[in-house]
């Protein structure tokens, strides 16, 4: 059973669950945009990718993001998922993320899109 992120409560008044699929891509939605830090006994877990919202746009920092966004999620994620791209885009105050992966168990592959405004 995988609880659904962010927790909620059912119709039946129970703690909401997510499929498998749905559970990985909350757990890559977690790694994304968690800033390193902020979890208690994980220091180092997450991408820090949200200040970057706030850098110049540049060819270089986007592929300096998507490397960081790729090992993050290798990183944490690696024994779930095999990520096969990364592509980040920053329009206005929106950051946007996409991710191509194949999942282990199965080898089926998905594409997950993020938006985030800051």
């Amino acid at each position: 059973m995988n609880i659904r992120f962010p927790f909620q409560i059912d119709g039946r008044g129970r703690t909401a669950t997510a499929t498998d699929e749905e559970h990985i891509r909350q757990m890559i939605e977690q790694v994304l945009f968690t800033s390193p830090g902020e979890r208690v006994n994980r220091p180092d877990f997450g991408t820090g990718i949200m200040q970057l919202v706030f850098a110049p746009n540049s060819p270089e920092l986007a592929a300096a993001t998507e490397f960081t966004i790729q090992g993050a999620l290798q990183q944490w994620l690696g024994d779930v998922i095999q990520v096969e791209a990364v592509n980040v885009e920053s329009q206005e105050s929106t950051l946007h993320v996409t991710v191509q992966y194949r999942i282990r168990r199965n080898q089926q592959r998905a594409v997950a899109q993020f938006s985030q405004e800051v």
